[in-house]
């Protein structure tokens, strides 16, 4: 925590050597969070950069508070993820086939792997908006279960009830399926 806390310090000075780090240890999580809750990679991709766009021009606003500052990096994703389905119910679109757009080398695995991915994101959709978060943000985002409970604003426990009814849900849809 120590680290995180000069890394932060530096980055709010603007040093691009600890917005790289900050960037680079970050990207990933935030990144498999945003795709789980959208199931569109590109678009997923375009929103995790904008995270760390808006995180990087308000870094000098963040104030360690006994969070991680990764706590930080998904209130903002989830906010990104939030202003993206209003959007998106405003306005119609028609999704582009990523199967035709990727330059996957094999292109029968990048179909199969986009149907298990699709499987996934369709199953987790019908779990409650609390197990969604949960699950985003305990295996896309992979925190710790504290981490989760201070993100929500819910007990350890709480969370871990949220974990556990939503593991054995999807299972009992993707075995149906």
């Amino acid at each position: 925590m120590q680290d995180e806390k000069g890394l932060v310090r530096r980055a709010q000075q603007h040093d691009q050597t600890a917005l790289t780090q900050i960037y680079e240890e970050n990207f990933d999580k935030i990144y498999r969070y945003i795709v789980l809750k959208i199931g569109d990679r590109t678009e997923a991709e375009d929103m995790t950069q904008q995270v760390f766009l808006s995180a990087f021009k308000s870094i000098s606003s963040f104030k360690h508070k006994g969070n991680p500052f990764s706590s930080w990096l998904f209130r903002i994703a989830h906010n990104k993820v939030v202003d993206y389905f209003r959007k998106k119910s405003k306005r119609a679109t028609v999704p582009l086939d990523e199967a035709l757009a990727s330059g996957g080398s094999d292109p029968r695995l990048e179909v199969e792997r986009n149907l298990e991915i699709g499987r996934l994101v369709s199953a987790t959709k019908q779990l409650t908006k609390a197990q969604q978060e949960v699950i985003s943000l305990r295996f896309a985002g992979e925190l710790s279960l504290a981490q989760v409970a201070k993100v929500i604003g819910k007990s350890e426990g709480a969370v871990k009830a949220l974990q556990h009814s939503a593991i054995v849900s999807l299972r009992k849809m993707l075995a149906a399926g």
